[in-house]
C-alpha cells in the first residue's frame, strides 16, 4: 500500500473515532511534504503499518506497554508535586501493547532522520547503554534540581525568557463556537482552584495530532497566567495498522500510572480528552531550542535511560535484559538505517504527489 492510500485510510479511520479539524489537517499535510523528520513525526500510523516487515528480527522480541510514537522530540519537562523540575517522555497518545525494540528502533529512526550532529554510531549506541544501564539500575526518573547537570543546561536554555512563551498563548484568538462540553469539563477539574474565569482558545501544535481538537483555556491567577489545553484522543494507531474492529481503549493514562516516573499532577486522561498544564517548564523540548553547544551523546544516552524507566512498568527488566543482550551487535544501527530507508521513500513519493 502506497504512503497516500495509508494516509487516506488511516484518516477515514480516525474520523469515526474523533471530530477531525480540516484546517489543522490540511497543514498537516503540508508539514508532511517540507523535510524527511517532520514527515516521521506526523506519520506514526504508517509506521505502526510497516515496521514489522521491514525489520522481522527487530520485531520479534518481549512485548511491552510501550510508547509508539517515540523519536527524539517527545521528550520534555514539568513540575512534579514537589514543584522540582523533571525531564521525560512528553506524549503517550500512541500506547499500546508492542515489541519493546519499537520504542528504541524509532528513538534511533528519529536521531538519523533529525540529522543531529554527534556520530551516529557513537549515538545509537548509547542509546542502548542507557537503556541496557536503566534495566540493570531498576529505572529511576530525572530529577534536574538535583541531578543531571549537563541535562539541566540543555532543557533549561529555554526558559530564560518565558514571556515570549505566555505572549504567544495570549495571542490566540478566542474560539467562535462552544468547545465540547467533555473538553470544558475536564479543563475546568484541572484548574488550580475552581470559579476562575478562562478563555479558550484552539491550539494548533504538535504534528503527529495535527487535525485533532485542541484547545487551551488561559485564566488569570494569584498575579500571573495559568493555563491547560485538552487536546482530543483516539485508540491508537497501532489498533488502525492490525485492523482492529469497533473501539479500542485508551492506554494514556496507564503507561503513565504505571511507568517508572515522577508525574505531573495536571496530566489526566478525562474519557478521551488528555489535560495538561501548559506553562514554559511544562513543555514539549524541540531540538531547535536546545543550546548550540549541547552534549547530544548525553542527551541521546538519557533518552535511552527515560525509555526504559517507561517499559519497566509492565515487563520484568529480567526478560527485556536478557532479549536486548542476546541481539547482534549493531542490530539498532542496522534496522534504524533500514526504517530510515523506508522513511525517505514514502516521504518522496508523498512530497512529489
Amino acid at each position: 500500500m502506497k504512503i497516500a492510500k495509508a494516509t487516506e485510510r488511516y484518516e477515514t479511520w480516525l474520523a469515526r473515532h474523533l471530530t477531525i479539524v480540516e484546517k489543522d489537517l490540511r497543514f498537516k499535510h503540508e508539514q508532511m511534504r517540507t523535510n524527511p523528520f517532520p514527515f516521521l513525526r506526523a506519520t506514526y500510523y504508517r509506521w505502526a503499518q510497516i515496521w514489522r516487515d521491514v525489520c522481522p528480527e527487530a520485531a520479534a522480541a518481549p512485548s511491552v506497554l510501550a510508547v509508539g510514537d517515540l523519536h527524539v522530540e517527545n521528550f520534555g519537562t514539568w513540575r512534579d508535586k514537589e514543584g522540582r523540575l523533571i525531564w521525560g517522555i512528553n506524549d503517550f497518545d500512541e500506547a499500546w501493547n508492542m515489541p519493546y525494540t519499537n520504542d528504541l528502533l524509532r528513538l534511533a529512526a528519529s536521531a538519523l532522520l533529525a540529522q543531529m550532529t554527534c556520530d551516529v554510531k557513537e549515538g545509537i549506541a548509547v542509546i542502548l547503554k542507557g537503556y541496557l544501564e536503566a534495566l540493570e539500575a531498576g529505572g529511576r526518573p530525572f530529577a534536574l534540581a538535583e541531578h543531571h547537570a549537563s541535562l539541566r543546561h540543555m532543557a533549561t536554555a529555554r526558559l530564560h525568557e518565558p514571556e515570549q512563551y505566555w505572549e504567544k498563548l495570549h495571542a490566540l484568538e478566542e474560539v467562535a463556537e462552544e468547545p465540547p462540553a467533555g473538553a470544558l469539563k475536564a479543563i475546568a477539574n484541572m484548574m488550580p482552584e475552581s470559579g476562575l474565569h478562562w478563555r479558550v482558545s484552539h491550539r494548533v501544535a504538535g504534528l503527529g495530532s495535527l487535525g485533532r481538537q485542541r484547545y487551551v483555556a488561559i485564566a488569570e491567577w494569584h498575579g500571573g497566567s495559568v493555563a491547560r489545553e485538552a487536546k482530543a484522543l483516539a485508540p491508537s494507531a497501532c489498533v488502525w495498522a492490525e485492523e482492529g474492529k469497533g473501539t479500542a481503549p485508551i492506554r494514556y493514562q496507564e503507561i503513565i500510572d504505571c511507568a517508572v516516573r515522577c508525574p505531573d499532577p495536571y496530566v489526566r486522561l478525562q474519557k478521551r480528552w488528555i489535560v495538561r498544564r501548559l506553562a514554559p517548564d511544562c513543555s514539549r523540548i524541540e531540538l531547535s531550542a536546545l543550546p548550540k553547544e549541547r552534549d547530544e551523546i548525553h542527551l541521546l544516552q538519557a533518552m535511552g535511560w527515560e525509555t526504559a524507566n517507561v517499559h519497566l512498568g509492565s515487563a520484568k527488566a529480567r526478560v527485556l535484559h536478557n532479549d536486548l543482550t542476546k541481539r547482534p551487535r549493531g542490530w539498532l544501527l542496522s534496522a534504524a538505517r533500514k526504517m530510515e530507508k523506508a522513511v525517505l521513500a514514502d516521504f518522496e513519493d508523498y512530497s512529489t504527489r
